[in-house]
């Protein structure tokens, strides 16, 4: 074999190399990528998670008020005081969370 045919083969094997860490490069991005979306999607699931919680509250509380209450002004007001009471359990969760 010949020099020539040796230093043929070299740079042949160098392209392919050059090529193949390209490829691994463009394929670190594009995984880098779908984790950066997939941790978007997950934050925007437990945001909706908490709007479907909150939904859910409010629908319960209006079910309450409605079988306790029986005329409009005291229903509004012990909706407003539920509400109320429901924030303070929602902070006092929050911090024994932390």
């Amino acid at each position: 074999m010949s020099d020539q045919s040796t230093l043929q083969q070299i740079q042949s094997i160098e392209g392919k190399v050059h090529q193949l860490v390209k490829q691994y490069q463009a394929g670190q991005e594009r995984l880098q990528a779908a984790h950066q979306e997939i941790a978007r999607l997950q934050q925007v699931i437990q945001e909706k998670d908490a709007e479907i919680k909150n939904f859910q509250n409010q629908d319960n509380i209006s079910k309450i008020v409605q079988t306790i209450a029986v005329d409009t002004a005291s229903s509004t007001e012990l909706k407003l005081k539920i509400n109320e009471y429901l924030r303070e359990i929602d902070k006092c969760i929050a911090y024994l969370r932390e």
